[in-house]
């Protein structure tokens, strides 16, 4: 196939055109996924000349619905179904697959996620784990040779890290579920994107970069990211027609072709036997994934977190997520004080040490409660909250780590004896929220893990797989100590993904999520109480520079706070600092009192987001 050199319209230009293709409009067919990639042109076609970056804005308010994203296409995709009469559900499958297309490093069909969904009919909010899942083979000894872990790097490049993704399938139920339109209609967008193309900026070029030795080492990721043998430039047209026929597939078959079907296979082919470049020297090892966990594969429907801060009410998403207890101890103990009213930096002490032992009781406690015995009502309680806050001082700093109180025994100031580090968790996720006319909202965190996933593209079908299972503790921190987070047969590794929806008497507040790892946790946490206790408007919340601590001797901070005299303030009292250029990529939603919804996204992070609304001018 043989690609114009012209740069085809965005899917954002096409949007923002007064006539748009008709929902009912038929696919193209499925065909050639199977055609030798080899004899493909590269996937970034020159422009006749580089074609202007879509434009970016961080904040929009208007009525008929609202999508916010790291990327202006994927919002654009959402807009689109919501302009089209679809709901809340819809538009987030839309932005999520055209995210698949635009932020493939960090998202797509390959890897898992977290959905939280508001129902503005019942006011109730419900969840979907769409968490990937260790093959039924994996025991506790899945990243140990002779009784000692491998090296971490050789586990994120490898199939053994392949989980079972759940994304697809989290698709389907979610439009089954919730959604109006059909799944063929949601991924049109995105297929469209895929197939014509967007605009490559510096985020997209960087990420590649920072990946190229990786992906030189598969044929498949070479062609698809590196043409030419090099990442693609900043404002060049990037294409991926595999992805487009995969994403035509599943329109024309539904998810069970990507579960059963000659997809399925090819998945299991390329983790059993990574396709690695004959020439390379890189360590490569096979995954164990099979058939049968494909096919057995399904999210789990279940009740989310909910914990009240400030008389207002917070969901989020329970084990095996992290993100929903951990978020919901810190606030809870920060509960008892007015942190809108204190400086800058006994705030930042607070909020710091309020996560310091929230994630002491995370790791400690949380995993898949498929296999473990997870205490997530004592972790939501307040009264436990009230039992780990009298350990933080105003004139001193807690040593880290920090050991874990029992939430099943709530009493005294005293905690459990035994530090659970925190682990490692790839940073690089992509977080969406969208609302529609209707009131309905959804804040969905999706990921392959690591920047890049494993590495590996699935020959001719244009997505990479994730590296999910390096989520896993490889060995105990402490032997002495049950870890929760041990691999397992059919076990999903526990997460720090944080998508919130937070509600006063029934109606949306706010909505919000990020991606980045372990930091998802502080970044959620800490964008809630700068809006919330500190009055920051929702976009100046998310763009406030971040602190965060992981119950780890050492605290990141943005440059912002590091080159701030607070941070001085801070160390007098005994923090220790190291500088991290870039904490996670919020987006949220809010709606105003007059009823208009407010999409709000990074300013500058990640090149900065895209929020979006159906009308930005009077009522629709």
């Amino acid at each position: 196939m043989r690609r114009s050199a012209v740069r085809k319209p965005s899917l954002l230009i096409a949007v923002a055109g007064a006539a748009v293709m008709s929902l009912a409009a038929a696919p193209p067919g499925p065909g050639g996924a199977a055609a030798d990639a080899a004899t493909r042109a590269p996937a970034a076609a020159p422009a006749s000349a580089d074609a202007p970056l879509p434009p970016k804005s961080p904040v929009a308010v208007g009525y008929g619905g609202a999508v916010a994203s790291v990327d202006p296409d994927a919002s654009a995709a959402g807009i689109e179904i919501l302009r089209r009469g679809g709901n809340a559900v819809d538009a987030a499958v839309a932005t999520a697959a055209a995210l698949g297309v635009t932020e493939p490093y960090s998202a797509g069909v390959g890897g898992g996620g977290y959905l939280v969904y508001y129902d503005a009919r019942t006011r109730t909010v419900r969840t979907l784990d769409g968490r990937e899942k260790a093959p039924r083979s994996a025991g506790e000894d899945l990243f140990l040779e002779n009784g000692r872990p491998i090296p971490f790097d050789q586990a994120v490049t490898s199939g053994l890290g392949v989980g079972t993704p759940g994304t697809p399938a989290t698709w389907a139920t979610a439009l089954d579920t919730w959604g109006t339109v059909s799944l063929r209609q949601a991924l049109r967008p995105a297929e469209r994107l895929a197939r014509e193309g967007f605009t490559v900026d510096e985020t997209f070029r960087k990420q590649t970069a920072d990946n190229q030795a990786r992906f030189a080492d598969f044929p498949a990721s070479a062609r698809l990211f590196l043409p030419g043998g090099a990442p693609p430039r900043v404002g060049s047209t990037f294409t991926n027609p595999d992805l487009a026929r995969t994403y035509a597939e599943l329109a024309e078959k539904g998810v069970g072709a990507f579960y059963r079907g000659r997809l399925a296979e090819d998945i299991v082919r390329t983790v059993r036997r990574p396709p690695v470049d004959p020439k390379s020297q890189r360590v490569v090892r096979p995954g164990d994934l099979t058939t049968a966990d494909l096919r057995s594969y399904a999210p789990v429907r279940q009740a989310p977190t909910k914990s009240s801060y400030r008389g207002l009410d917070v969901y989020g998403m329970a084990p095996s997520s992290g993100g929903g207890t951990t978020v919901a101890e810190a606030l809870n103990i920060l509960e008892r004080t007015d942190v809108g009213k204190l400086g800058q930096a006994r705030y930042l002490h607070r909020l710091i040490e309020a996560s310091r032992v929230a994630f002491a009781d995370r790791g400690r406690w949380v995993g898949d409660p498929a296999f473990e015995d997870v205490p997530t009502k004592g972790l939501l309680s307040q009264r436990f909250a009230d039992s780990r806050a009298c350990l933080i001082s105003d004139d001193a700093v807690l040593t880290s780590p920090v050991p874990a109180g029992d939430p099943r025994r709530p009493d005294g100031c005293r905690s459990g004896g035994t530090a659970a580090p925190t682990p490692y968790e790839g940073e690089n996720t992509t977080h969406l929220t969208t609302a529609d006319r209707w009131g309905n909202v959804v804040a969905y965190t999706l990921t392959i893990e690591q920047t890049g996933g494993s590495g590996i593209t699935v020959p001719g079908r244009g997505f990479l797989l994730n590296n999910e299972l390096t989520d896993f503790s490889f060995a105990p921190a402490n032997p002495a100590v049950h870890d929760p987070n041990l691999p397992g047969p059919g076990k999903r590794p526990r997460s720090s993904m944080s998508p919130t929806i937070v509600l006063d008497g029934g109606r949306p507040v706010v909505a919000l999520g990020s991606p980045g790892g372990s930091t998802i946790i502080t970044t959620v946490l800490q964008t809630l109480v700068g809006h919330l206790d500190r009055g920051l408007p929702l976009v100046e919340a998310i763009a406030a520079p971040r602190a965060s601590q992981r119950n780890t001797a050492v605290t990141d901070l943005e440059p912002g706070l590091w080159a701030s005299p607070v941070r001085d303030r801070l160390e007098a009292l005994g923090h220790v600092f190291k500088e991290n250029p870039e904490i996670g990529a919020a987006t949220g939603i809010q709606l105003l009192p007059d009823g208009r919804w407010l999409a709000a996204a990074e300013k500058t992070r990640r090149g900065g987001g895209a929020a979006m609304v159906v009308h930005p001018h009077g009522r629709p």
